[in-house]
């Protein structure tokens, strides 16, 4: 569980970085959810942009992405989520919370 210090710390982080990946009107699919996995044990800090065709908001994707990839939401901001999860991948450089 994430402070309210080390979530604003990563969210001063990810200010920084570009979504590197969209949800629009097909949703979360398995693929998608796979590839933002990889994504979070080689960067642990991503931000996913939801397009205005998906179903669900930001939060929600937020959500779910943090309950099926046991990671932690980090925020939702407008259309953007922002997810992180320490790596267990020793070459990756960690985030000091």
């Amino acid at each position: 569980m994430l402070t309210s210090k080390q979530r604003a710390k990563l969210r001063a982080l990810a200010s920084d970085i570009d979504a590197i990946f969209q949800i629009g009107k097909g949703n979360l699919s398995e693929v998608q959810l796979c590839e933002i996995e990889a994504a979070l044990n080689r960067r642990e800090l991503i931000k996913v942009s939801v397009l205005k065709g998906c179903d669900y908001s930001a939060e929600e994707i937020l959500d779910e992405l943090a309950q099926r990839l046991r990671a932690e939401p980090v925020a939702a901001i407008g259309n953007k989520a922002i997810i992180y999860r320490k790596s267990d991948d020793k070459s990756v450089k960690h985030i000091e919370l």
